[in-house]
């Protein structure tokens, strides 16, 4: 048990403590952040495996009230070292994608250069790699009782923990706020490519009995299929057609309320910040024009924890990094926001 009686909440944060300038241990702290810095698959814009360290300093600026969980951070937060061994290992895979990608998209056939496919070969088993390290990492604090947030990273990170929340939890759902499906079969050749999490997740995790997608707005026919397909098990909400009904009338409220009641009663919530406006995280991997605005996000959340149903884990994804750290700021605030809701629904 921390003693909070000497630490003030309204004075500057603290970097000699953790996450948020918060006076928190692993011990301690009943909500674990668990860094992933991994980026190897990208296929556009990079950075986002420095994202949590650049996080992590942003978050020393976040204030410590948050409107709908008051106290929330008294039951504590607590982000992970980063290892260093795991960003060595995906700054290394990343060189060597680069060069697959950059061979690929000159129309080279991967079959006839034999340094491609070894390459290919080793990125996807760095990849199978990562997801077994973040699914014993996660299995780890699930099983000493904490609640659980992973911070990527790009958005191939979670699939490790979704295996693990399966275990804890059986049957659950995942809100995906996300600009895309991320349903592409081995994207690039990528096996687990960021690209391809969410129907990676789908054919591997029998117990995610549905995935609810809000803000999609681009995407492959190929996706599409996929998702009508399989529309007993994916509902997406899009952001044309949101922004249509909201134009012809419907308030937000109304479209929450029915986000909501596509949900199961345990939701994992899966956050790529190119669900976003880009104006909010503008150096995301793959940003899209259009998107929600957080305060909508928000809202959704809220709504969420007066439905009465569980909230079970949740990662960020996607964050850029910049000179200015914007997008680190706005990230480090969304990061607070999904801390306090976890912590909310579990109380």
């Amino acid at each position: 048990m921390t003693d909070l009686s000497n630490f003030n909440p309204d004075s500057a944060g603290n970097p000699n403590y953790n996450i948020f300038g918060l006076p928190f241990t692993e011990e301690t702290a009943r909500l674990i952040i668990l860094p992933v810095p991994w980026e190897v698959t990208v296929s556009y814009g990079a950075g986002t495996a420095r994202a949590s360290s650049h996080i992590f300093t942003a978050s020393m600026q976040v204030d410590l009230f948050d409107f709908n969980s008051p106290d929330g951070w008294k039951q504590g937060f607590y982000m992970l070292p980063i290892d260093k061994k795991i960003q060595m290992k995906s700054d290394y895979l990343r060189r060597e994608a680069e060069l697959y990608i950059d061979y690929i998209s000159k129309g080279e056939k991967v079959e006839d250069n034999q340094f491609m496919i070894k390459t290919l070969k080793e990125v996807n088993e760095g990849s199978g790699f990562l997801n077994n390290w973040v699914y014993e990492q996660t299995k780890r604090l699930l099983d000493n009782g904490k609640l659980v947030g992973l911070l990527g990273g790009d958005h191939s990170t979670p699939l490790g923990f979704f295996k693990a929340i399966a275990e804890k939890h059986g049957n659950f759902g995942i809100l995906q706020i996300d600009a895309h499906f991320d349903m592409r079969v081995a994207y690039e050749g990528f096996i687990y490519s960021h690209a391809s999490i969410m129907y990676n997740a789908l054919n591997e995790i029998p117990q995610i009995v549905k995935l609810v997608q809000v803000g999609i707005r681009d995407f492959s026919e190929g996706e599409l299929k996929f998702a009508s397909d399989n529309s007993s098990r994916i509902i997406s909400f899009f952001d044309r057609d949101i922004k249509e009904r909201m134009y012809e009338g419907e308030t937000w409220k109304q479209l929450v309320d029915s986000i909501v009641f596509s949900l199961p009663n345990h939701i994992f919530i899966s956050f790529d910040v190119d669900g976003l406006d880009p104006k909010l995280c503008p150096n995301t991997g793959t940003p899209v024009q259009s998107g929600l605005e957080i305060e909508q996000v928000y809202y959704l959340f809220k709504t969420i924890l007066k439905s009465g149903k569980k909230i079970i884990g949740f990662d960020l994804c996607e964050t850029g990094i910049s000179e200015t750290d914007w997008d680190a700021n706005v990230s480090a605030r969304i990061l607070f926001k999904l801390c306090n809701l976890l912590i909310a629904s579990n109380s």
